[in-house]
Parts: C-alpha cells; sequence; structure tokens
C-alpha cells in the first residue's frame, strides 16, 4: 500500500512539474495577444501555485519514503525501478488526462487573479486632488523621465497615491486673518507686541526703555500704520509707527499727558485724550500733526477719557464721570449733543468699542460686574435697553468683520487673549498664551509687513532682572534670619528672602513718584508675642517677617499723598494705591492722571447711614495732579496686596488698605517656620500635637536676626507731598 501511495505521488509530481513546463513553453511562445496578456497577470500566480504543489510533493514523498524505507527500503526501490522501466511507453490517453489536469489548474488560477483584482480598495477608490484648503486629499501624478505620462486615452490601474501632509485648519472666528497688537508688562515697563492671526509668535513691536501703549491701527484699506502713546521722551505725546516703512512720528508736544488714541474711519483725524487745565477731556487732531488740536465741544469738568470713533464718521464714545458715575457716553459731531449709553450707577464701564459696520449701532465694553470683569455689547441708539453679557474679560475689540470680539482673560497662569463668536459661527479660541500684564488688544484686517516678520522680534529693553534675593540659608532650624531694611518703623527688619525686593521697591518708588514714600512705614516685621489688633486674626503675615504696611494717614492731607480705589474681586474685596508724585514733578514729567475715583473712608463719621453701613462711599471730586500706581508697581517687585476682612465695613482695622505682603505660594505657617522653630510655634502648629520641653526648661527660641548693615539710603530722598 505504501509503496502505491509513494508511486502516485511520484507521478502527480511528475505530472505537475512537466505540465507547467509545457505551459510556460506553449505561453513564452505565445499563440495570441490575448493569451499573451493574460498569461502576464497570471504567471506569477501559476509559478506560485507550482512552487507550492512541488512543496506539497516533497513532503508527500519525504513522508511516504520514510515509512517504506523502514518496513523494506530495499525492496521499494526494486518495485519502483520495475514499475517505472515498464511504463516508459506511455499511453496516449495518459497524455491527454495530463493537459486536462493542467488546464484546470491554470483556469483556477486565473479565477483568482480576477477576484483579487475586482476587490482591490485602491482601484475602486475616486482619484482626489489636494485643495488650497488644506483638507486631505490625494496627490496628483507628476510625469518624470523615469515614469512618462501614461496615455489618457488608454486606461491605466489606479496607483495607490500618498496622502499629503497639511497644517492644522484655522477656526472659523480666525478666518478674517490680518494682524493683532496688544501692550504687555514685564519687569517693571510695557511694550507694545504684534502677532499675526493664526500664529502663536508674538513679536515685540517697541522696545524703548521708557513705555508704550494704548495700540491702534489705522482703519485705511492696504493702509499700515500704528498709532500709541508713550513716555519716551520724557512725558506722555501721541506717536504714529508706519509699518511699511518701520519709521516713528511724534505728532503731540506738550508737557500734559496725552494718551488713548483712535483713528477716524477714514484715516485723516485722531482722537485722544489730554490733561490740560488740571482736567482729563477729549481731543482731536490729524493725523499728520498738521494741525492744531481741538478740545470735544461739551466736555465737562471731571474727566473725560477712552474715546472711540464710530464707523459713521460723526460719533465719538467715551467714558466719563460726569453724571457721578463711570458711565459711556456719546458724542454727536452733527447736532454736539451727549447722550449716555449705560447709564449704571452700581457699575463702573470703560473700554468702549464700535460694531465696524457701516451704521455701528453697537458698542462693546467691559466693567466689573458682582466681582468679576464681563464683556458687554449694547445698542448705541436705545440706552434703555438692556446689555448682553458675552463673556468675562477685559477691554474688547471687534475683528474687522464684526462677526466676533477679541479681548484679553487674566487669570493666576497668565492672561490669554481670547477670540468670541458674536454675529458669525465658530466657538470661543484662544489666539495667544501670554505672561500676566496683557491689556489693550485690537485687531486689524491687514497683514503684518513680510520685512517684520522676517526680522522677528526686538530685545527686550531691560535685560537685567529688578533685583536679585542675595539668600544667606542657615545651616540650622529655623534656615533663614530676619534682616535690616533700614526704614523707619518700630522693626525695621523683614525675611531674608524678600528684604531685597523691598529694598528695590523702594528705590523704583522713589525714582517715580520723586519722593520717599517707603521710607517711613507703620509695619514690618511683628515679633511672635505681639497680640493683634482688635477684630484682626492673630496668625498675621506680618509676623512671618514677608509683609509691610505703609502709613495709614497718608489718605489725609490737602491734598493727600494718597488716593485709594475699591477692587471686589469675586467675593473679596481689595484696595488700590495711587501714589501722588512730587510737588515739582507736577508737570507731567512723573506719573499721570486719574481715572477712577478713590474711596471716601472719612464718609463714614460724617452723619450718612449709608456710607457708615458701607464702610465709606466714592468722593464726590475727582482728586486734581499726577499720580503713579503704587500697586502695579509692588506687583512688578512680587508684592501683592493683602484682601480686606469680611469684616471691614464695620472694623476699621482690616480693612487692610495699606498692606502688602509676599508669600511666594507659602501658606503662613510655612513661611514662619523660615524664620521661626517648630518648639516657638507650638501654638499655632497645624495639629495639636505636644512638642516635649528640653531637660533644662528653656524656652523655644524665636526669630533669628541676622545683624547686616542697613542696606544703602536710596538717591536724594525728597521730603513727602
Amino acid at each position: 500500500m505504501l509503496v502505491r501511495a509513494y508511486r502516485l505521488t511520484d507521478r502527480f509530481g511528475v505530472v505537475l512539474l512537466k505540465s507547467a513546463s509545457l505551459v510556460i513553453d506553449e505561453t513564452l511562445a505565445g499563440i495570441s495577444i490575448v493569451w499573451q496578456v493574460i498569461w502576464r497577470i497570471l504567471r506569477p500566480f501559476v509559478r506560485l501555485i507550482a512552487l507550492v504543489l512541488l512543496a506539497i510533493v516533497n513532503l508527500f514523498r519525504r513522508a511516504f519514503g520514510q515509512s517504506s524505507i523502514a518496513m523494506s527500503n530495499t525492496m521499494a526501490r526494486r518495485a519502483a525501478r520495475a514499475e517505472i522501466d515498464a511504463t516508459i511507453v506511455e499511453d496516449p490517453l495518459k497524455r491527454q488526462n495530463r493537459m486536462l489536469s493542467l488546464l484546470t489548474v491554470g483556469l483556477l488560477a486565473a479565477l483568482i487573479a480576477v477576484v483579487l483584482w475586482a476587490t482591490n480598495p485602491a482601484r475602486t477608490a475616486p482619484l482626489q486632488v489636494a485643495s488650497a484648503g488644506g483638507g486631505a486629499a490625494n496627490q496628483l501624478f507628476v510625469p518624470t523621465s523615469e515614469q512618462p505620462a501614461p496615455d489618457l486615452n488608454t486606461p491605466a490601474p489606479a496607483v495607490l497615491a500618498t496622502p499629503v501632509p497639511t497644517a492644522t485648519p484655522l477656526p472659523e472666528v480666525l478666518d478674517v486673518l490680518g494682524a493683532l497688537a496688544y501692550t504687555q508688562r514685564e519687569k517693571g515697563q510695557t511694550d507694545i507686541w504684534v502677532v499675526p492671526v493664526g500664529s502663536r509668535a508674538p513679536l515685540r513691536f517697541t522696545n524703548d526703555p521708557a513705555d508704550e501703549r494704548d495700540p491702534a491701527w489705522s482703519p485705511a484699506p492696504n493702509d499700515r500704520r500704528l498709532a500709541y502713546a508713550s513716555n519716551q521722551d520724557g512725558n506722555w505725546e501721541l506717536y504714529v509707527n508706519d509699518l511699511n516703512t518701520n519709521t516713528q512720528t511724534r505728532l503731540t508736544y506738550d508737557l500734559s499727558f496725552q494718551a488713548g488714541p483712535a483713528w477716524s474711519p477714514d484715516g485723516l483725524y485722531l482722537v485722544y485724550e489730554s490733561y490740560q487745565g488740571n482736567n482729563l477731556d477729549i481731543y482731536i487732531m490729524r493725523s499728520d500733526g498738521s494741525e492744531p488740536p481741538i478740545r470735544l465741544p461739551g466736555n465737562s469738568d471731571t474727566p473725560d477719557f477712552s474715546p472711540a470713533w464710530s464707523p459713521d464718521g460723526r460719533r465719538i464714545a467715551f467714558v466719563s464721570w460726569r453724571d457721578g458715575n463711570q458711565d459711556i457716553y456719546v458724542f454727536n459731531l452733527d447736532d454736539q449733543s451727549t447722550i449716555n449709553v449705560t447709564n449704571t450707577p452700581g457699575r463702573q464701564e470703560d473700554y468702549p468699542a464700535w460694531y465696524p459696520g457701516a451704521d455701528g449701532d453697537l458698542l462693546a465694553y467691559s466693567a466689573f460686574d458682582e466681582g468679576f470683569e464681563k464683556i458687554f455689547v449694547k445698542p448705541v441708539d436705545d440706552p434703555s435697553a438692556m446689555p448682553q453679557v458675552l463673556s468675562y474679560g477685559h477691554a474688547p475689540s471687534w475683528s474687522p468683520n464684526g462677526s466676533s470680539l477679541v479681548y484679553t482673560v487674566s487669570s493666576s497662569d497668565g492672561d490669554q487673549i481670547i477670540a468670541n463668536p458674536f454675529s458669525g459661527s465658530g466657538a470661543m479660541t484662544s489666539i495667544i498664551s501670554v505672561p500676566a500684564g496683557a491689556s489693550g488688544v485690537v485687531w486689524s484686517a491687514t497683514p503684518l509687513p513680510a520685512a517684520i516678520i522676517n526680522a522677528g522680534s526686538l530685545p527686550a529693553p531691560i535685560s537685567e532682572p529688578l533685583y536679585v534675593e542675595q539668600v544667606s540659608e542657615l545651616n540650622q532650624d529655623p534656615p533663614f534670619a530676619l534682616s535690616n531694611i533700614g526704614v523707619t518703623v518700630e522693626q525695621a527688619v523683614l525675611s531674608d528672602r524678600v528684604n531685597d525686593s523691598f529694598v528695590a521697591l523702594r528705590e523704583a518708588t522713589l525714582e517715580q513718584a520723586g519722593w520717599d514714600y517707603l521710607g517711613r512705614l507703620d509695619d514690618a516685621f511683628w515679633p511672635l508675642e505681639r497680640p493683634p489688633e482688635p477684630g484682626v486674626e492673630r496668625r498675621n503675615w506680618h509676623m512671618t517677617g514677608r509683609a509691610f504696611s505703609t502709613t495709614r494717614n497718608s489718605i489725609v492731607g490737602f491734598p493727600p499723598p494718597l488716593e485709594v480705589v475699591r477692587e471686589d474681586r469675586g467675593v473679596e474685596t481689595y484696595w488700590r494705591q495711587y501714589l501722588r508724585v512730587a510737588d515739582d514733578a507736577q508737570d507731567g514729567q512723573l506719573g499721570e492722571p486719574l481715572r477712577h475715583m478713590p474711596w471716601d473712608f472719612a464718609s463714614r463719621t460724617s452723619g450718612d447711614v449709608q456710607a457708615y453701613d458701607q464702610g465709606g462711599r466714592l468722593k464726590s471730586i475727582f482728586p486734581e495732579g499726577y499720580y503713579i500706581d503704587f500697586t502695579r508697581l509692588a506687583s512688578d517687585y512680587g508684592w501683592a496686596p493683602m484682601a480686606a476682612g469680611d469684616d471691614w465695613r464695620a472694623n476699621s482695622n482690616s480693612i487692610n488698605f495699606w498692606m502688602f505682603y509676599r508669600p511666594d505660594g507659602l501658606d503662613w505657617y510655612t513661611a514662619m517656620r523660615e524664620i521661626y522653630t517648630a518648639g516657638a510655634l507650638i501654638n499655632f502648629a497645624p495639629t495639636a500635637a505636644p512638642t516635649p520641653v528640653s531637660a533644662g526648661g528653656n524656652a523655644a527660641p524665636t526669630a533669628i536676626i541676622q545683624p547686616t548693615e542697613a542696606p544703602p539710603t536710596p538717591r536724594a530722598y525728597r521730603s513727602a507731598v
């Protein structure tokens, strides 16, 4: 039986090999063009099948051959040889059967090839063309010397295409493209930055060591001019930069304060704010400076500022205190009438921006509402209409086509410049993330010149840090000491980790205000044994050596050297200090005029019941003169204002307008452990676990005061105002 199987497989293998050879020889000779085409398609498959079958034959041969050897190797060989010799003369019928078998194998291979060709997904996929919009698409065929162009009249097999990598499409809200300009404050100095819409690589546009702010794009088509305010020549003036030629032109020449420029729709005029005659008013001048400025008719004796010119060219919106509240007004150039558009006694509006449509019937603006700054939109011709609240944010500006608004949103991690759809579709989109201190973003449809983009960002005007904390860490517990700060106060020391920033802040205040405001303090360091003030929490930041308090009676005087503006942030109340510059610098050389009405603490004892219940009220007369924003300056050096206590309206000790501190991310107890041992803080520890007393019964050590030399006295201190 095994011998027969061996014979059968041997015959089948021989038949297959000879049949394949015969088919190959006959097809190469070719009977017809049709058969040649079929063979060119089927030949690889036939060869593959032949090889597979040959492999199968060899497997059978080996398997059965080994079995036959086990039985009788010699007898099998003799019998096989005798059988082969007996069949040397082949029967014609067997030859016909062989040909039929070969034909069956060929038809089967052809059927397999047709099925594979018909089900190929690349053959049925439609050819796509890469679009300019960046959508997914297939590549077009490009003729080369190695691969010429095919004959379009002859069908050709489909070619698998390689996907074309494309950039991420812009959000719909940014389809207008163009460029943004905004101001950014860093290292105590403000510059103007620009960024192409769609890019996340902002470019520093100005880098004078002085300040530049209030950017405004010119509205003329293809006109690349940027107006702004700067104090680079000693006092605040208006400038225009032509981006095509990168040339700067100074427009105003006056020792008084000029800022906040805005263009007329034809680009021929600028409207701006100017402090003249001890009052902040709105003025108009030609954008080339060829004519003297003209004061806007109908101005009041209260501050008017933040002007914006309507798209029809016949109206000017601005902010004013003329009705005892900070509202937005619109002045009509035709009949010289003025209307109060917002008229909200409980809300202080600012930064008006006209809708860019032909009629310009909407105004966007921002204001604090319920403790948060929000973006509002309101119709101009209907002052009684309720404004639409768009989002949280600051100082809005319209996109060139009016489909969206762009504004700044601040957080603890920095600022986000946001584009929010208004009349168009799309979703709120973050255009760019910037460090804290960004404001005044404006949008132009005209792209930035290639020369500015290729030149890249200007270098920073101030390369050195504002201060360097020279810290000496002790190899003991507590790790840090207290260092002398050289001011007039009961305990003239602060933590060694913050004393250098305070000294640098004192010097900067002297330079910008013209007198030594921080030369005398009410409080600096509090010893551990000092009792708290009535109604004030025991854990006071003065005890950490990381806080100081300015003199509280600075708000008293005619005029007082300090004005305080109330700011409600969320559920907490903060105070912003505005420090009056020295009398001999009240000519525009230092500071700028106030825009926000200060808080009147003295009204609590004036007999006004409402003022008593509210802890005071807004002042009724706007202070004259020039001031610096001391709270912002302190923030440049890392010092933050302390929030008022929850009971500040009834408890004057918790108002805290005088207090600044620098936690640097530390909680109160951790800050205390930097200058005290754990034993000294046993009554303040987060847990009530007792600490063992040493055998000698010694009291826990108090804070270490490091004997250091007093810092050098800031140069040429002037007396207070």
